[in-house]
């Protein structure tokens, strides 16, 4: 039996032995949500109230939550084998590198596994700066790609600064988003082992790369023998109707990171995915990188059956439908909200949705709260929406989110109309 708490005392023990911040950052926002019961696309609140999830931690329930095939593929494999040893080889380690080098594009061949996606991101800066014998990485301002050594410190200085005050500048450097021109004389300075890009970057509001932008990185990090990160934790695994986002622009990365969904949000698994050409460690010395947990025979079982539903024609077709039916109805939304409503970012169900005020998001996350809708503003462009609907969303899903939107546009609109809304966050990533 599950440890149980009441709801009151869950957020007290967690201000007191957890976070303090993160817990007093919701409450002040008027999110009181603990999360219990969790099925489908819907979450429950201890208390019983019911959550459209819009949100699904960033990917990590794109199937849906306990989606029953990947319950039943981690199910079965405790049947049989436990997490494994990670020194040795496995037949669920072999058969989701096969499968991960059958499903991406170039040469992409090698699959080094790990726990987290910032873990991975970790292994694909080692792999760029044992392959180049470089040490700097270049990346976007307002960037994320998680929370571990290197991964932090390729990140926005927000971050940065909490734990290594100054930053590295020898080592890392930032470029905007969609300026070729910007990170061409950097690259050209030809220190540079690698350059990291979300395909199209989440925690800053799911801006859209430019028409031919990424094409150009992929020229001009070949030009300057970079190696090109594609970071597709969050726009991997068909968020954009294709297995990578990728693979929409027409580009070959030279190693793509995945996580979050990979692991159906049921077991941690994530992989650095590494070209034949760049994967040179992995031949001279593969103790390079080591993680118990990494590859684990459990994750791996789960994360072949997320490949195998992501490789299937009526899946990749239904994200189409459910984009363009959600597009339709987001257009006429925006229509007619006054101009409050400003724009929608959109590459299949990567979705951010734009409003006139620079705070709207944190506004209209709040009301879509209270109508039973979970979504989340973007840390670091409070006027975006971060809007993450599901690879199975079907017409009646859609239309339940589309009308309780309508309703909190409307709300919101009024409340600044009438100037009572307030704004006590503080700042946070999300």
């Amino acid at each position: 039996m599950l440890m149980q708490l009441s709801k009151q005392d869950t957020i007290a023990k967690s201000r007191t032995y957890w976070n303090p911040y993160k817990t007093e950052l919701w409450q002040s926002l008027g999110i009181d949500l603990v999360i219990g019961r969790r099925e489908g696309y819907y979450l429950y609140d201890m208390d019983g109230r019911r959550f459209l999830d819009c949100h699904i931690n960033g990917g990590t329930y794109s199937f849906g939550h306990r989606n029953p095939e990947l319950v039943e593929a981690l199910q079965r494999s405790l049947g049989e084998v436990d997490a494994g040893n990670h020194h040795f080889p496995s037949p669920g380690r072999a058969l989701l590198a096969e499968k991960l080098a059958s499903m991406t594009p170039g040469d992409l061949q090698y699959s080094v596994f790990t726990t987290s996606g910032s873990e991975a991101v970790d292994v694909a800066i080692k792999t760029a700066r044992n392959a180049t014998g470089k040490r700097k990485i270049v990346s976007v301002e307002k960037c994320f790609h998680g929370h571990t050594g290197y991964a932090l410190e390729v990140g926005d200085s927000r971050f940065v600064d909490l734990f290594v005050a100054g930053g590295q500048p020898d080592r890392y450097e930032q470029v905007p988003f969609n300026d070729i021109n910007a990170l061409e004389a950097v690259l050209a300075k030809g220190d540079v082992a690698a350059f990291i890009v979300e395909t199209v970057p989440a925690t800053f509001g799911f801006l859209m790369p430019t028409e031919g932008y990424l094409q150009d990185v992929r020229r001009v990090t070949e030009k300057y023998g970079v190696v090109y990160i594609a970071d597709e934790v969050q726009t991997g695994l068909l968020r954009s109707g294709q297995v990578w986002c990728v693979d929409t622009y027409g580009v070959v990365p030279d190693i793509i990171v995945t996580g979050k969904g990979f692991g159906g949000g049921l077991y941690p698994i994530a992989a650095a995915i590494i070209s034949e050409r760049y994967a040179g460690w992995l031949k001279k010395d593969g103790f390079g990188h080591v993680s118990t947990y990494g590859g684990s025979e459990l994750g791996c079982n789960v994360a072949l059956k997320v490949m195998d539903i992501c490789a299937r024609p009526e899946v990749q077709e239904g994200v189409r439908r459910t984009a363009q039916y959600l597009r339709t109805g987001l257009n006429t939304l925006q229509k007619t909200s006054s101009g409050f409503f400003s724009g929608v970012r959109q590459n299949g169900l990567i979705m951010g949705l734009e409003f006139n005020h620079p705070r709207g998001a944190i506004y209209v996350m709040r009301e879509l709260y209270r109508h039973g809708v979970w979504a989340i503003f973007s840390s670091y462009d409070e006027s975006v929406l971060q809007f993450k609907p599901g690879v199975y969303w079907d017409k009646e899903l859609c239309d339940e989110f589309l009308d309780r939107f309508a309703v909190s546009l409307l709300a919101v609109q009024e409340s600044l109309e009438a100037g009572a809304e307030d704004s006590p966050h503080k700042g946070g990533r999300t």
